[in-house]
């Protein structure tokens, strides 16, 4: 059975940090691409950040570039999430998704082509 299981959100001062954990079981992180997706109330879903299986290339939304850090342990088949520098505006449900299509380079935000979800972590930040 494929499972994602997201945790580490939590409540932070801005500015702060947290690391969400992504753990999956039912299939091998190295051979899908896993993202990480966040949405606000009265927002849309908004992917954050994404590794790719074919060679690790990572990927970012321009909001949290510089400050978020996608990672992976492929022998603890998790997938990690490095949140730095954190603000008001990301507060949120984060989720971790997994793809399995061939390429994920133009695509990787696109949340209806992630067909594994995991449950959500609540990521909130005091201003």
């Amino acid at each position: 059975e494929v499972q994602l299981q997201a945790s580490g959100g939590g409540l932070v001062q801005a500015g702060g940090s947290l690391r969400l954990s992504c753990v999956v079981s039912g299939f091998f992180i190295e051979d899908s691409h896993i993202a990480w997706f966040r949405q606000a109330p009265g927002k849309e879903r908004e992917g954050v950040a994404c590794i790719s299986r074919s060679d690790g290339t990572t990927y970012y939304a321009d909001s949290v570039k510089g400050r978020f850090t996608i990672s992976s342990d492929n022998a603890k088949n998790t997938v990690y999430l490095q949140m730095n520098r954190l603000k008001f505006e990301d507060t949120a449900v984060y989720y971790c998704a997994a793809n399995w299509g061939p390429d994920i380079a133009t695509t990787w935000q696109w949340w209806s082509l992630f067909g594994a979800w995991g449950g959500g972590t609540q990521v909130t930040v005091s201003s």
